[in-house]
C-alpha cells in the first residue's frame, strides 16, 4: 500500500465519499426490489475506483447504510447484513440529505408480493426486549424525522398489498387443510366494509374451523420495525382474545414473511401512547 493509500484508509470518510456511496447503495437496492439482476462487486469496484478506498472499507461501509436503513424500517440490500458497531454520524447525515431530496425512496412501488407454495411464510415473533435508556443517537434522530410507524401507517398502498397477501395466505392454508367450504367465506373487510371494524380480514382457523379476526400491519423493513396500534384493534383483542390475530407481515418488498400476535397483545409487544385528541367536552 502506498503513502497515500495508507492516509486514505486511516482518514474519516468526507461528505462527498459518503453520499456517493449512500446514491450507489439505494440504486442497488432499487434493482433488488424491481427483481433485477447486478453484482455487488461490480458497484463495490466502481467506488473503489472513485475514491480511492479499499473495497472492504467499501463493503463495512455498505453494511452500516444496512443498519441505519434497518432502523429506519427501510429495506435493505440482503448481501449487506447491518453492521451497528460503527460511528454512524455522517453517514446518518448522508442518508438524511438523500431522503430529503428523493422522497420516492421512502414509500418505495413495492411490486405485490408472490406466495411461493413451498415456503410457509409464517416465522416466530421476535422477543420482547428490555429498554436500555442511553441519549439520543444520530440514527435514533433520523429515525424521529423519518418516523418508519407513522410513514407506514399512511401509507395505504402498501397496506392493502398486505392484506392482499394474506388473503391469499389465509386461502392456501383453508385450501391445505380440505376446508374448501370455508374459502369462499374469507371476508377483505377493510376494503368491503371499512377500516372500523378493528380488524381486516375473516378468515377461520384452519383446524377448528373457528373464526378469525385478523389486523394486518405492513412494513417494508425487518421484523423488528414499530407499528400502530389503534385504540379500536386493542379493544377488539380484549373482546374477542379467542377470535382476533394481529398478523405482521415485514420485508413485503422482497421475502415477505409474517409473524402473529395474539392477545393479550403486552405479552408480545410494548404498548405506549404515541398521541393524545384534543377535544372541549
Amino acid at each position: 500500500m502506498s503513502t497515500s493509500d495508507s492516509a486514505i484508509s486511516r482518514s474519516g470518510w468526507s461528505d462527498q465519499e459518503t453520499d456517493l456511496l449512500v446514491a450507489d447503495y439505494f440504486a442497488m437496492l432499487g434493482e433488488e426490489m424491481a427483481g433485477q439482476s447486478y453484482v455487488k462487486a461490480h458497484h463495490r469496484r466502481a467506488i473503489v475506483e472513485q475514491i480511492g478506498r479499499s473495497e472492504g472499507s467499501v463493503e463495512r461501509k455498505h453494511m452500516n447504510v444496512s443498519a441505519v436503513l434497518t432502523k429506519l424500517g427501510l429495506p435493505r440490500i440482503r448481501g449487506y447484513a447491518p453492521n451497528e458497531h460503527a460511528q454512524f454520524k455522517r453517514l446518518a447525515a448522508a442518508i438524511d440529505r438523500y431522503l430529503s431530496t428523493n422522497q420516492a425512496a421512502l414509500e418505495p412501488d413495492v411490486t405485490p408480493p408472490t406466495l411461493i407454495r413451498s415456503v410457509d411464510p409464517f416465522v416466530d415473533p421476535p422477543p420482547l426486549q428490555t429498554r436500555q435508556n442511553r441519549s439520543l443517537e444520530p440514527i435514533e434522530r433520523l429515525a424521529h424525522k423519518f418516523d418508519p410507524v407513522a410513514r407506514d401507517a399512511r401509507n395505504r398502498a402498501l397496506g392493502k398489498k398486505g392484506e392482499a397477501f394474506v388473503l391469499e395466505v389465509e386461502e392456501r392454508r383453508l385450501f391445505a387443510a380440505g376446508r374448501k367450504d370455508l374459502i369462499r367465506k374469507i371476508s377483505w373487510v377493510s376494503r368491503d366494509v371499512g377500516d372500523g371494524a378493528g380488524y381486516d380480514i375473516g378468515s377461520f382457523d384452519p383446524t377448528t374451523g373457528e373464526e378469525r379476526l385478523i389486523e394486518v400491519k405492513t412494513a417494508c423493513g425487518e421484523s423488528r420495525t414499530p407499528f400502530f396500534v389503534t385504540r379500536n384493534e386493542e379493544s377488539l383483542s380484549r373482546e374477542r382474545p379467542n377470535e382476533f390475530r394481529l398478523y405482521r407481515i415485514f420485508d413485503l418488498a422482497i421475502r415477505p414473511r409474517i409473524f402473529t400476535v395474539c392477545p393479550p397483545l403486552r405479552d408480545f409487544v410494548r404498548l405506549e401512547r404515541a398521541n393524545w385528541i384534543a377535544s372541549f367536552s
